[in-house]
């Protein structure tokens, strides 16, 4: 490709990351008072799916779109639904592409530092998005560094509400995709390999594979679940409600097949917003 196609593509990136990543700080430009008993601040906390990550024109993150914290019209986001009854809210994302449950403590912290009132946590993609299933996570450990991250807010921000959604159903984006040729080759290129690799292959040990990653995921959402109820009464899990949410192929991107598209982001936050309970009588 010749040099002056690169830079211009590089232009083109930069210039979507610039009109679509709020790069973590608050997102509203509100003038309104706060009224007694309204939150202040939301803090999302989570991985690239939170961040928006490929929701633009390319695979960068676009925080304006992010199902929990964006600002966008064209996702319906928690954060939007929330400031029909909290004018004066403040939004910022602290979620990271690739990260981990290992790196969610940190997040946490940042949120403690936003004198943050709301917290959403998704996280677990990039625990079983590893090279291969031995690679992933551990889900003891898993629930340990939940826990870490819980325990940084619960002692931090002990008034603060947390939002735990479980894990979107990767086994079934495997199930709608492996048939279409456009999602496979971009999967063939390192999109969650212990999932999606050879994704066409029949081979037993290709179907057992997908089997672990399915039940690995499986086995977060139940600690996401546990360490919620562990946090006491100012968490609320989900229940389940984002793993169920039966999307299709036309609520992922046509870049990576893989994160959610504006569309997918606004069903992720309709869904994630009738679970949180966030909404005023």
């Amino acid at each position: 490709m010749p040099r002056r196609w690169i830079a211009a593509l590089a232009c083109v990136a930069a210039l979507v990351a610039l009109a679509c990543d709020g790069s973590g700080s608050a997102s509203p430009r509100p003038s309104d008072t706060p009224r007694p008993g309204d939150p202040r601040v939301l803090t999302a906390l989570g991985d690239s799916v939170t961040t928006g990550f490929g929701s633009c024109l390319v695979l960068v993150s676009c925080e304006r779109n992010s199902w929990s914290s964006g600002d966008s019209l064209r996702v319906e986001s928690v954060y939007r639904r929330l400031r029909a009854d909290a004018p004066a809210l403040r939004a910022y994302n602290r979620a990271e592409p690739g990260a981990r449950a290992a790196g969610l403590a940190d997040q946490a912290r940042s949120a403690v530092r936003d004198k943050t009132d709301l917290v959403t946590v998704l996280i677990g993609a990039n625990d079983v998005c590893r090279a291969g299933v031995d690679a992933m996570t551990p889900a003891d450990t898993f629930r340990d560094q939940v826990d870490a991250a819980l325990t940084v807010v619960r002692k931090g921000r002990p008034k603060a509400r947390v939002l735990v959604v479980s894990i979107p159903d990767l086994y079934r984006l495997w199930q709608l995709g492996h048939t279409e040729s456009r999602a496979v080759r971009a999967w063939s290129r390192g999109v969650c390999p212990a999932l999606l690799a050879d994704a066409t292959s029949t081979a037993p040990a290709a179907t057992a594979r997908r089997a672990k990653v399915k039940a690995r995921i499986e086995a977060y959402d139940d600690e996401l679940r546990a360490a919620c109820r562990a946090y006491g009464s100012r968490c609320r899990w989900d229940g389940g409600a984002v793993h169920r949410h039966r999307f299709g192929l036309d609520q992922v991107n046509a870049l990576d097949w893989f994160h959610p598209n504006a569309a997918g982001q606004g069903r992720l936050a309709e869904v994630a917003w009738n679970a949180s309970g966030w909404a005023r009588d």
